[in-house]
């Protein structure tokens, strides 16, 4: 039985990149923004996604995402 304290496994056990985890979570609300019927800058977001993943990328090569 998992313990509510127990720390988040080290990178390198990771089975899913956190990268990886982004870019589906981003997909999933850029669509859902699409079919909301309201209005936002995809240009903005793409960019901003971009960004973000970068970073992360960054982070997991040196082992600290």
């Amino acid at each position: 039985m998992p313990l509510d304290t127990e720390l988040a496994p080290h990178p390198a056990q990771r089975q899913t990149a956190i990268s990886e985890e982004f870019v589906a979570y981003c997909t999933a609300e850029f669509e859902r923004r699409q079919n909301s019927g309201e209005e936002f800058d995809e240009a903005v977001y793409r960019e901003a996604m971009e960004m973000t993943l970068t970073r992360l990328r960054q982070l997991e090569e040196e082992g600290l995402a």
